[in-house]
C-alpha cells in the first residue's frame, strides 16, 4: 500500500458502533452524519483534494447548540434529587439561550474506557431560560454512561449536539392534555407545563400523573408543588413500591404530607385506574406518554380502551 493510500485511509470516518446510537431517532442521527461524512471523504479521494475535508466538524466550543456537531458546556452545578437521580446545570454564555421547542431532547456524549456513547436527555429548564440549562438524569449501576455521568464535578466540559424532536405544542389548541410519566420522563413534561402557566392567555387543563416507585424517588417535588397551585394544573402521583417490595396498605397513604394524600395512588397505573383518571378529566384529553418502552407500550394499550386513540396521544 502507497503513502498516499495509507494517508487517505486515515482521514476516513469511523463507522459508528452501536453505543453511539442513542436510539430517539433523532435527525440526524450518528449514523446519518457518518453517511454524510463518508461521501464527502469519497469525493474528496476521487479528486485527490484534502482540502475538502477542512469542513469537516466532529465538535466546536462555541456553545451553540448544533445538531451535526457536539458542542462543549461547562457544568455549573450538581444537585443530588435522589440516591440514583441528579439535577445538572449547564452554563450559557451571557443572556443566551437554547432556543429549545417544547420537548425537544439533545443528545450527551461520553466515553467510558475508550468506549464512545450517545444518550439522549430532554432540558427541564424553561424554554425562556437564560445563561443556563437544566438536565434530569438517572444513573444506573451498570450504565456505561452513567459511569461517566457520575464523574462529572463543577468546572467540567462535557460535549452535546441537538435539538432533536418535540411536541408542537399550540395554546388553546387542545381542551385538556393528559400527561403520562415513568420516573425521568416527566422531563419533557416539565417545560410544557411551564409554558403554559407562564402564559396568562393559554387555559389548557393538564392533569399529569406521575409514576415512582415510592415517595422518596419524586423528582422536583417543590416544582410540582409550585405548578399544581395553578387553577387549570391537577398532578396526581401514583407509587409502586414500598421498603422490601411489601404490597402498599391503606394505611401507607396516612404516612405521606397531607398535601398528597387526596392525590396519591398506590400500585400500578394499570386499566382501572386509567379509567378513573381520564373519567375524572374535564374534557376528553389529549394524552402525552414519556416513559420505558413498556410503560409506553401498556399506556398506549390502557388508553385504547377507554376509547382514546393513537391520533390523540404523543409519545416522546
Amino acid at each position: 500500500m502507497s503513502d498516499n493510500e495509507e494517508d487517505w485511509l486515515a482521514l476516513r470516518p469511523q463507522e459508528p458502533s452501536p453505543s453511539q446510537c442513542c436510539g430517539s431517532g433523532c435527525k440526524p442521527c450518528i449514523y446519518d452524519v457518518y453517511e454524510k461524512e463518508l461521501a464527502q471523504w469519497e469525493r474528496a479521494k476521487a479528486m485527490q483534494d484534502k482540502s475538502l475535508l477542512m469542513g469537516k466538524k466532529e465538535q466546536s466550543n462555541n456553545s451553540e447548540l448544533n445538531p451535526d456537531t457536539f458542542t462543549a458546556f461547562s457544568v455549573s452545578l450538581v444537585e443530588q434529587l435522589t440516591e440514583d437521580t441528579y439535577q445538572y446545570k449547564f452554563e450559557l454564555p451571557g443572556n443566551s439561550s437554547l432556543q429549545l421547542s417544547l420537548g425537544q431532547h439533545i443528545v450527551l456524549r461520553g466515553v467510558v474506557n475508550g468506549l464512545e456513547v450517545q444518550r439522549a436527555y430532554t432540558p427541564i429548564s424553561p424554554r425562556n431560560a437564560e445563561g443556563y440549562f437544566e438536565v434530569l438524569i438517572k444513573c444506573y449501576e451498570a450504565g456505561l454512561m452513567s459511569q461517566y455521568i457520575k464523574t462529572w464535578k463543577r468546572g467540567d466540559v462535557v460535549f452535546w449536539r441537538g435539538p432533536f424532536g418535540g411536541f408542537p405544542y399550540q395554546p388553546n389548541k387542545h381542551g385538556e392534555l393528559l400527561m403520562l410519566a415513568s420516573g425521568t420522563g416527566l422531563a419533557p413534561m416539565i417545560p410544557i407545563l411551564q409554558s403554559i402557566t407562564d402564559d396568562e392567555e393559554d387555559e389548557t387543563f393538564v392533569t399529569l400523573v406521575g409514576c415512582f416507585p415510592t415517595f422518596d424517588k419524586i423528582y422536583l417535588k417543590p416544582l410540582l408543588q409550585d405548578l399544581a397551585r395553578y387553577w387549570n394544573i391537577r398532578i396526581f402521583y401514583v407509587l409502586s413500591q414500598v421498603t422490601n417490595l411489601l404490597p402498599f396498605q391503606e394505611t401507607s397513604l396516612e404516612k405521606l404530607p397531607w398535601s398528597y394524600q387526596e392525590n396519591t395512588y398506590t400500585g400500578r397505573l394499570n386499566e382501572d385506574l386509567m379509567k378513573t383518571i381520564v373519567n375524572s378529566c374535564r374534557r376528553k384529553p389529549f394524552v402525552l406518554i414519556c416513559g420505558s418502552s413498556a410503560f409506553n407500550e401498556d399506556m398506549s394499550r390502557y388508553l385504547k380502551v377507554v376509547g382514546i386513540e393513537e391520533d390523540s396521544c404523543f409519545v416522546f
